[in-house]
């Protein structure tokens, strides 16, 4: 969970968080991104909650990361795990780290009246609004992405989409990685949904948020403020100083 740029509960986060992507990008297979902001904007603007809790931040959480394991759980027509995402989505070892977004939102609680078409939740699922990450995937290109859909579905229709989207918004993927679009799709959809989709994406625009987090950290780190309640717990100053580089590095 990304800090977020607008609502802070800890001054130390972007010491916490670069230190934390220090590890990530090396020993972890796949990171998904989340961002409170995002999280508090889906929930102002898409849900109309005038006062969103942690438990309705967290609902939406939940309905990410079901989907992204739905098809080691559910019987379906075409399944996908947590290897096969990594092998599709990852060209390059370090680049793991991949914005999420599902469709259709909806609050705690609520029903869906309506049924939605596979069209409908593809367009959703590729606008920035619906994304957990305070990034717009419109500054930014995508390397490789995958729809993970849920519910009674034909395979054709899905594919037909897919291309759709690809050919309709080609300035917006990679032209190196051609065929850059992976789909899953699970029989059995979430509970009270007919349908729904999840989405990761692995896009350039993920700059924006680290960029935002590295300067953070660069402006304190210079002045070595708070430095003494990390160093008091053990931790060295060159962990600070390697970490920095990774994290521009990865930038760039």
């Amino acid at each position: 969970v990304f800090p977020s740029p607008k609502v802070s509960d800890t001054v130390v986060e972007p010491y916490n968080c670069v230190l934390s992507i220090h590890q990530l990008v090396e020993n972890s297979d796949e990171s998904l991104l989340i961002d409170n902001e995002a999280l508090y904007d889906i929930c102002f603007r898409t849900l109309k909650l005038t006062t969103p809790t942690f438990g309705d931040l967290n609902h939406l959480v939940a309905a990410v990361m079901s989907a992204s394991t739905c098809c080691l759980r559910f019987p379906g027509q075409l399944n996908c795990d947590l290897r096969k995402l990594a092998v599709n989505m990852i060209p390059f070892p370090r680049l793991h780290f991949f914005m999420v977004g599902f469709a259709p939102l909806t609050s705690r609680g609520s029903q869906q009246y309506r049924s939605l078409t596979v069209p409908e939740l593809t367009q959703q699922m590729f606008d920035a609004k619906n994304m957990m990450a305070a990034a717009d995937p419109r500054h930014g290109r995508y390397l490789t992405c995958t729809a993970l859909f849920r519910g009674r579905m034909s395979t054709k229709e899905v594919d037909e989409q897919m291309l759709n989207v690809q050919n309709k918004n080609s300035s917006y993927f990679v032209e190196w990685i051609p065929n850059n679009m992976k789909c899953a799709i699970c029989d059995i959809p979430p509970k009270g949904l007919k349908m729904s989709v999840g989405f990761m994406g692995n896009s350039t625009c993920m700059q924006e948020v680290m960029k935002r987090v590295a300067e953070q950290f660069t402006a304190m780190f210079r002045r070595k403020a708070f430095l003494h309640w990390y160093t008091g717990e053990g931790m060295d100053e060159m962990e600070f100083t390697e970490a920095e580089p990774n994290m521009n590095d990865l930038v760039s």
